[in-house]
């Protein structure tokens, strides 16, 4: 079991249903079971990424990182590969039970998933591949929730740019390298974290903030037919969600940027694995940043909670 627990990288799932919740938000609409059916496909398909990672990376791992499952033998390749392929379909049946839109979505990230692991992870086009499934695996969220996937673009983009960075540090992470990297990463964070904290047109009107009956009440909305308006509470309300979104962001910045700035200063393998992890963890502070970008406080917060748990399991299992 323990042996699963490292190939598999559990810890790393608590940084998936974030994907989903932000999609959905981002694209305007209402979480519904059919967005539960999005996540539990997304951590399906995330896992068979992981087993068919080693299961491609074996001779590799023989050399560089003996200690892995399948290099030591307490895990057959043969059991690997089976458990990826089965993941795949899992996930893609999940998808398929919210729609035939969530399935073409995940289609595409499993399609996707399989071409970084087999065919294009050493090649440069590796890590805009990986950035390509974090980002369509926030689509599927949307797709699920049946909103509109061209508001959730925006959101699939910084996710993905933030998973282009975390990437390209990641290759670094067996024999270590230069600065530029984890330099370039430190870059990518500050500017993400900025973009959304600035302030847009219509940015606290979007048409998440109707999620959540609580949602509505944080914002002073959600009234009765004919009840009275309080614009002087919304007023007062608004700055609440910006300070929500501005929060979020400064953990996520604070999350990747530490060991960042420590790998940039010693690029060494240990640093730069760290990098990496701590990269990893800041995907959920930044999915919650998002949420609350796309005026869904509720779906924010609860996508922040699963941080600490990241964290606690990610000191047990490495996530990278």
């Amino acid at each position: 079991m323990n042996a699963w627990v490292e190939l598999l990288r559990l810890p790393a799932l608590f940084t998936v249903p974030g994907d989903a919740l932000a999609g959905a938000a981002a694209a305007g609409a209402r979480p519904t079971p059919r967005t539960l059916a999005a996540v539990a496909s997304s951590l399906c398909l995330y896992e068979a990424g992981m087993a068919l990672n080693d299961w491609a990376d074996r001779e590799e791992d023989a050399v560089d990182r003996p200690h892995r499952p399948l290099p030591s033998g307490r895990i057959r390749p043969a059991a690997a590969l089976a458990a990826a392929g089965g993941l795949t379909a899992t996930g893609l049946a999940l998808a398929s039970t919210a729609g035939r839109r969530p399935l073409a979505v995940a289609g595409a990230l499993a399609a996707t998933v399989w071409s970084y692991d087999l065919v294009l992870k050493r090649t440069p086009a590796g890590p805009v591949a990986m950035a390509t499934a974090r980002a369509l695996d926030l689509l599927l969220g949307g797709a699920a929730a049946n909103g509109d996937l061209r508001k959730a673009l925006p959101s699939a983009l910084a996710l993905g740019t933030h998973t282009l960075a975390v990437t390209t540090v990641s290759r670094h992470e067996t024999q270590g390298g230069s600065p530029w990297a984890p330099l370039s990463g430190l870059a990518t964070t500050a500017a993400l974290a900025w973009s959304i904290t600035r302030d847009g047109p219509g940015r606290d009107r979007h048409p998440a903030q109707d999620q959540h009956p609580a949602g509505d009440r944080y914002l002073g909305r959600g009234r009765q037919p004919g009840r009275e308006r309080h614009p002087a509470r919304a007023a007062a309300t608004a700055p609440n969600l910006v300070s929500l979104r501005g929060a979020l962001a400064a953990v996520y910045a604070a999350t990747a940027a530490r060991p960042l700035f420590h790998a940039a200063l010693n690029p060494s393998p240990q640093l730069t694995q760290r990098a990496v992890g701590g990269g990893i963890r800041a995907m959920i502070p930044l999915q919650a940043a998002l949420a609350a970008r796309s005026g869904a406080p509720v779906t924010a917060l609860l996508t922040a909670a699963l941080a600490p748990a990241a964290r606690r399991f990610g000191r047990k299992v490495s996530m990278t």
